[in-house]
């Protein structure tokens, strides 16, 4: 069993069973606490929670009237979020190793299109470092959890740049037997994450739309609905 056999043996088996394991105890936690009625909730036209979920889609897109300034502050996480997913469930290699482990599958997107949302994420999660480190605020209440969920989304992209040397069908037909090293690297960095993941800020993959319906809730009782 050389490098690569270990990765992808028994390190991904642990690392799946943490994340998955991880993130069933998060969402457990939060299940659990206790649900208590706000004070003072008007009885009459309550926010359900269908008006929460459409409020927490439509808000997904920022009102104008910002200051053009912050124009790229705002787009700059769309397109961080769009190409990732682009990146992860668009790539040949990536929906083969999908399949192993899950048994589902579907068509991929050109190598060209996944080259090219691989860049924009890099570029957009370099952005997003250089706005964190040059904002006196953002720098100030940045924590840990920030820099280490910043690395551990940052190398997978970069490792899986090192894996790519010829179209994803050749690559799929020998099974990366040229790029076993760069491969078990790249593997060992997705891992990482998956590990991390249940953890840190990454759990907002599962987070983000009971927290925004949370808060489309909180300010629909208070009879805020534009």
């Amino acid at each position: 069993m050389d490098f690569l056999d270990w990765v992808r043996g028994p390190l991904l088996t642990l690392s799946l069973f943490i994340f998955v394991a991880g993130v069933a105890w998060r969402l457990l936690a939060l299940w659990r606490l206790p649900h208590r009625i706000a004070p003072g909730a008007p009885e009459r036209q309550p926010f359900g929670t269908g008006a929460a979920l459409r409020a927490a889609f439509t808000r997904m897109v920022p009102r104008g009237g910002f200051h053009p300034s912050a124009t790229l502050v705002t787009v700059n996480p769309y397109v961080f979020h769009i190409g990732l997913a682009v990146v992860v469930f668009g790539y040949a290699p990536h929906i083969a190793f999908i399949r192993r482990l899950t048994g589902l599958s579907w068509p991929a997107f050109p190598d060209a299109v996944m080259y090219a949302a691989a860049a924009a994420t890099i570029v957009s999660l370099l952005m997003a470092l250089m706005f964190r480190l040059s904002d006196p605020v953002l720098k100030r209440i940045s924590a840990a959890d920030d820099w280490i969920t910043w690395v551990v989304t940052f190398l997978p992209l970069v490792t899986g740049m090192a894996v790519i040397g010829d179209p994803s069908s050749t690559i799929l037909a020998r099974d990366h037997v040229v790029y076993r090293d760069p491969l078990a690297v790249h593997l060992l960095t997705l891992e990482l994450l998956l590990i991390w993941f249940p953890f840190g800020k990454l759990m907002h993959a599962f987070l983000f739309l009971p927290a925004r319906m949370q808060l489309a809730t909180f300010f629909g009782r208070r009879g805020v609905r534009s």
